[in-house]
């Protein structure tokens, strides 16, 4: 989307995003300059991106998912929580 255009539809492009889980690439001079997306969707990424940095947290990920798909699943059964 053009600067111009976000500029002139800002109040609805964050309802979008906040609403929608959108994000909206900002164009200037037809290039890419800048994304807008819901601070939500923004803490999650981040979130993400810390865990996938961790060599330790993603072996653990990695050898969970071997073992569900060999079937060894573990069920526990949490304290009520209120």
């Amino acid at each position: 989307m053009k600067l111009a255009e976000a500029k002139a539809t800002l109040s609805e492009l964050v309802a979008r995003v906040r609403g929608q889980h959108e994000r909206v690439t900002i164009t200037v001079h037809g290039e890419p300059a800048a994304v807008l997306m819901a601070v939500d969707d923004l803490a999650s990424m981040e979130e993400t991106i810390e865990i996938l940095s961790d060599p330790e947290t993603v072996g653990r990920l990695i050898a969970s998912d071997a073992e569900l798909a060999r079937g060894e699943i573990v069920t526990r059964h949490l304290p009520n929580m209120k």
